[in-house]
């Protein structure tokens, strides 16, 4: 009796419907090869109003006196600041007063000891402000 139930149990359902197979991906056929050409960016040249140079400060261009302790390593001719810096680092340069280790630090010989306040090593940042207190 148990096998009539299932067999009536089994003809009262829906006939089974064939799920549609999945389509399976298509045999991967080896891909042409591209030729691969480098695209180079062409860059558009506007048409640009040259930049305008910058002005130099007046300040920085005003020729100073320098005292007679700097007088001593640059002259005593006066210059603006750009230049009384330019002749010190020439001074420097000249003489190889710039440490070989620490480029940053000077090794001050006796002139540049007086312009420097005594100090046997400055670094080149403390140089210019030690410097524009002999600058009148």
């Amino acid at each position: 009796m148990a096998t009539a139930k299932k067999a009536a149990k089994k003809s009262a359902k829906k006939p089974a419907v064939k799920k549609s197979a999945a389509k399976k991906p298509a045999a991967k056929k080896p891909a042409a090869k591209k030729t691969v050409t480098k695209k180079v960016a062409v860059k558009k040249v506007a048409a640009k109003k040259p930049a305008a140079k910058r002005k130099p400060n007046a300040a920085f261009m005003k020729a100073m006196t320098p005292s007679s302790t700097l007088g001593a390593v640059i002259g005593t001719t006066p210059l603006p600041r750009t230049e009384v810096t330019k002749k010190i680092w020439e001074y420097i340069k000249k003489n190889k007063l710039q440490d070989a280790v620490n480029r940053r630090m000077i090794n001050a010989d006796d002139k540049l000891k007086a312009v420097f306040g005594g100090k046997g090593k400055v670094s080149m940042f403390e140089m210019t402000k030690l410097v524009s207190n002999h600058l009148k």
